[in-house]
């Protein structure tokens, strides 16, 4: 059976939806017209499986932030879309990497939660419908918040926070240029509430054949601890990272970089880093891209600075992170090689690019658990979560050298204040970790980080600054979403 979308999606997807990505095979060969006909338990399903953004936002939230840096007069390949996203200029294009075509795909992923909860409310599917319907609940709310991070004004606890937001799309588009009003950042904060409360606790693993390309209760309460974490409101963070690990214990749930990965060459590692057997991850995608390919040994990208954080000893522990780091002959480019790049052949001489991409995962969870304690003044509780997050990743990792302890961590950051060198450790270690992942984006724009990156004139380096408040740090609507009456953000 061969399904594609709606002819008459709205103008806000802009443009047509892409062949669907399998969760288990890779672009799925399906066409969502099904919807007119769902009306089973079971094609809910299969409908659900796309109601997940099929494109990255790693390239642009990666090239954007202080991961990255100019290598250097003639190091590296020159890209017109790395250039234009490092240098914090809008794209025109929609082609994948792209942050349109991560605006396309989110609200493509939430067209299909759309159509799943209609045809629930619709067609009477009784109780057996309920999981179906937590699911697409929970995958709206996810879609529609990474939307309001990117493209939005962060939300700020204590204020109105009434700057626009962006367009919560509830109801499948039946009709050509359905027009959308982008309310307020508070609006769409609540409305993403409202459907993960509603959504979370209808959740039953029990109906995937493979959970962790569906929203499970775990995945479902990580990103719950995610979203809390950009309100403020800490005690919900904890509760919700607290529901993700069963017992609590963190530890056999982290990447295993100092045991397992270690143990590995690199090829194997490539494949098991994004393996959905990996305990760590709790929710993966299977995204059009080719960024593993632009990461490497492109202009602007993992240079000397980046390898530093990311494998070198230059840390808060004093030992070098057991992180695979790949360098190339320039003698300057480097890669995590995080992302083995899949292709999936949709006749014999075409076809998609695609990342296994890990969206929501355990280490992560942990460390926006320690940064609620932090801001909770609980400082033995956040340090005992960070030390947990370093033992996993540290060579030659010592519980009687290594432990870090208030005095080490405020004397390392150079900080009298015990929360501030707490969050600048959090931070720290995110950082490191998340590389090439596209995360540090999220704590730029939660903490207001001045983004601060070299940049090469000729021969002449000089430094440039993304200061809080410039509107660049929003990415940019699509120009033809203004056809369907959403306004475009400042420049």
């Amino acid at each position: 059976m061969k399904l594609k979308f709606n002819n008459k999606a709205s103008i806000i997807l802009l443009t047509s939806v892409l062949t669907i990505v399998s969760c288990k095979k890779g672009f799925l060969d399906v066409d969502p017209d099904m919807r007119t006909y769902i009306d089973s338990p079971e094609k809910l399903g299969q409908l659900l499986s796309t109601a997940y953004p099929r494109n990255e936002y790693i390239t642009f939230a990666e090239t954007a932030s202080d991961n990255v840096e100019d290598k250097g007069p003639g190091i590296g390949a020159n890209d017109a879309l790395l250039t234009a996203y490092y240098n914090w200029q809008d794209w025109p294009g929609s082609e994948r990497n792209s942050a349109t075509a991560y605006w396309n795909s989110c609200y493509a992923a939430i067209a299909a939660a759309n159509q799943a909860l209609e045809a629930i409310e619709t067609r009477n599917m009784g109780p057996e419908a309920l999981p179906y319907k937590g699911e697409a609940l929970v995958a709206r709310a996810y879609a529609h918040h990474m939307l309001a991070i990117f493209f939005a004004t962060p939300y700020k606890k204590g204020t109105p926070n009434d700057a626009p937001g962006i367009p919560y799309v509830t109801e499948p588009e039946k009709v050509l240029l359905v027009k959308y009003d982008r309310g307020t950042v508070q609006s769409v904060y609540e409305k993403i509430e409202r459907d993960l409360v509603e959504g979370i606790n209808l959740i039953d693993d029990s109906k995937y054949q493979v959970p962790k390309y569906h929203f499970t209760r775990a995945a479902a309460h990580a990103f719950a601890a995610r979203f809390y974490l950009f309100k403020g409101e800490w005690q919900k963070v904890i509760e919700h990272a607290n529901a993700v690990v069963t017992g609590g214990d963190f530890t056999s749930r982290l990447r295993p970089w100092n045991t397992t990965f270690a143990q590995m060459g690199r090829d194997q590692y490539r494949i098991e880093f994004s393996k959905p057997e990996n305990p760590s991850t709790l929710l993966l995608t299977s995204a059009n891209s080719t960024y593993q390919r632009m990461a490497n040994t492109y202009h602007y990208g993992m240079g000397l600075k980046g390898r530093q954080t990311y494998a070198a000893s230059n840390n808060i522990i004093g030992k070098a992170l057991s992180n695979y780091l790949t360098t190339y002959t320039d003698g300057v480019s480097a890669s995590t090689t995080k992302w083995l790049e899949y292709f999936f052949y949709t006749t014999p001489d075409t076809g998609y690019p695609y990342i296994q991409q890990i969206l929501l995962s355990t280490d992560e969870t942990l460390m926006n658990r320690a940064e609620a304690y932090t801001q909770l003044g609980l400082i033995e509780l956040a340090l005992k979560d960070l030390n947990t997050f370093y033992s996993t990743r540290v060579n030659g990792y010592s519980p009687s050298t290594d432990l870090l302890t208030a005095e080490r961590v405020m004397n390392y950051f150079e900080k009298s204040d015990i929360k501030e060198a707490m969050i600048d450790a959090i931070l720290a270690a995110k950082k490191a970790e998340f590389m090439q992942e596209g995360l540090r984006w999220l704590d730029i724009v939660r903490h207001d980080i001045t983004v601060v990156k070299n940049l090469y004139i000729g021969e002449d380096e000089t430094i440039i600054k993304l200061e809080p408040g410039d509107p660049r740090r929003l990415f940019q609507i699509p120009e033809e979403a203004k056809l369907a009456g959403i306004e475009l953000n400042p420049r």
